[in-house]
């Protein structure tokens, strides 16, 4: 599969979540339901590893698609009146990504050869979210990220020495939740325009030590059941568990197409 359709089928990060707005002068008694597909254009930066290897990861777009070897995005939004209830999905695989150094224990290190890491990350997020009274719209928001990460280590060149266990490769899974807690705002600043800022902080031990999201974006209502969603968006996650490593920023453009039911 050649990078194009790479690209248009979603190029990653992660983690975290689009979050959809609706068209303004919608009826808040009636049940409004809004399907998000997106694409989120990320760079990956940071550390991974397990068994006492570990690698830095700097993967900017273009290795992105030159890497991605499947990828899935979208956002679902049910509100009815104050209520709204969120739920925002993404899947990758990162095939062979260069690592830009790596270490590891017994004095294996990046001199005795070259690692590739592929990484295959399942994010799921539920939020129930409020929206306050008043002028601008601002949603106050409760979530559950699950976050499922698939590592493979492999030394492809080396000059002496071989990964723990005297091979060429690792492998590690793990799984964990982080709850979340944030705000959303939307700003109306033309017809059919509005801006929207979102952030949230979670993790608090229970699953990451430290996860958090920033996104802001421009909202067009194109037709009346369908919008486009462009902006920037940066999610950040610091795990580790029994060796498993996962300190790892994603961050760049994300581009969506909101459809109302």
């Amino acid at each position: 599969m050649g990078a194009p359709p790479r690209l248009c089928a979603c190029v990653l990060l992660a983690a975290a979540s689009v979050m959809p707005v609706h068209a303004a002068g919608a009826d808040a008694a009636q049940w409004q339901v809004e399907f998000t597909p997106y694409l989120f254009a990320s760079g990956l930066h940071g550390s991974t590893g397990t068994q006492q290897v570990t690698a830095d990861i700097n993967t900017a777009f273009g290795d992105i698609v030159r890497n991605l070897d499947k990828g899935l995005m979208g956002t679902l939004e049910v509100r009815r009146d104050r209520w709204g209830i969120i739920l925002d999905g993404l899947y990758f695989k990162l095939r062979d990504q260069g690592a830009r150094s790596w270490e590891g224990p017994a004095g294996i290190g990046s001199a005795t050869g070259d690692l590739d890491v592929t990484t295959t990350m399942q994010m799921y997020q539920l939020s129930a979210a409020y929206r306050l009274g008043g002028g601008v719209p601002t949603d106050l928001v409760v979530a559950g990220r699950t976050t499922r990460l698939d590592l493979d280590l492999n030394l492809v060149t080396t000059t002496g020495g071989l990964l723990p266990g005297n091979t060429r490769s690792l492998s590690a899974s793990q799984s964990w939740w982080d709850p979340v807690v944030g705000v959303r705002v939307t700003l109306p600043f033309a017809e059919h325009w509005s801006a929207m800022l979102y952030g949230d902080i979670g993790g608090f031990g229970v699953g990451s030590d430290l996860t958090y999201q920033a996104l802001a974006g421009i909202n067009w209502q194109l037709f009346e059941h369908v919008s486009a969603k462009a902006g920037y968006r940066y999610i950040y996650q610091n795990y580790e568990n029994n060796g498993f490593v996962w300190k790892m920023a994603a961050y760049g453009p994300y581009l969506g197409v909101g459809i109302r039911f």
